[in-house]
C-alpha cells in the first residue's frame, strides 16, 4: 500500500467533523479583497493606483516594506507628510476599525496583488502591532 501525508501526524479519524453552521460562518466572513473594496478602495482606487498628490498608491509602494509600519498605518491611522515610492503625500488617514482577522485578511490582499510580490500578513502580526 501506497500512502501520502501532510505531515500532520493527526489522525483523520481523530478531527471532527465540520458542521454545515461552520461552513456557513466560514463563508461569511469578509476576505481581504472584500474589507479592501469596503474600507480602502475610495481612496486608494480600486487598482491600489491612488491618486496623484492626495492619496498614495498601494499598488507597487514602496511603503509596504516596513510591515510593521504598514500594520500600524492601519490599526491607528497617520496625519502629516509621507513619501511613497519617491512622492511626497500630505493627508491624513484614519484609523481603520478592523478586528485583527479583518486588518490580516486586507493587508494580506494588498501584499499579495496590485503588482505586489510580499506575503501573507498573519494574525500574530498584527497582535504583536498592536500591542504596541
Amino acid at each position: 500500500m501506497f500512502a501520502v501525508s501532510c505531515g500532520s501526524s493527526e489522525s483523520t479519524t481523530d478531527k471532527q467533523p465540520f458542521s454545515t453552521d461552520d461552513v456557513k460562518a466560514e463563508a461569511s466572513k469578509p476576505g481581504g479583497e472584500d474589507i479592501y473594496k469596503r474600507a480602502c478602495a475610495q481612496c486608494h482606487m480600486a487598482g491600489g493606483d491612488g491618486l496623484p498628490n492626495v492619496y498614495p498608491p498601494l499598488a507597487g509602494s514602496d511603503y509596504l516594506a516596513n510591515r510593521e509600519k504598514t500594520i500600524l498605518q492601519v490599526i491607528k491611522g497617520s496625519s502629516g507628510e509621507m513619501v511613497v515610492n519617491g512622492k511626497t503625500y500630505n493627508n491624513t488617514m484614519p484609523p481603520q476599525q478592523l478586528n485583527d482577522e479583518e486588518v490580516a485578511a486586507v493587508l494580506s490582499y494588498v501584499y499579495t496583488n496590485m503588482g505586489n510580490t510580499g506575503t501573507a500578513v498573519t494574525i500574530d502580526e498584527v497582535k504583536a502591532a498592536r500591542a504596541k
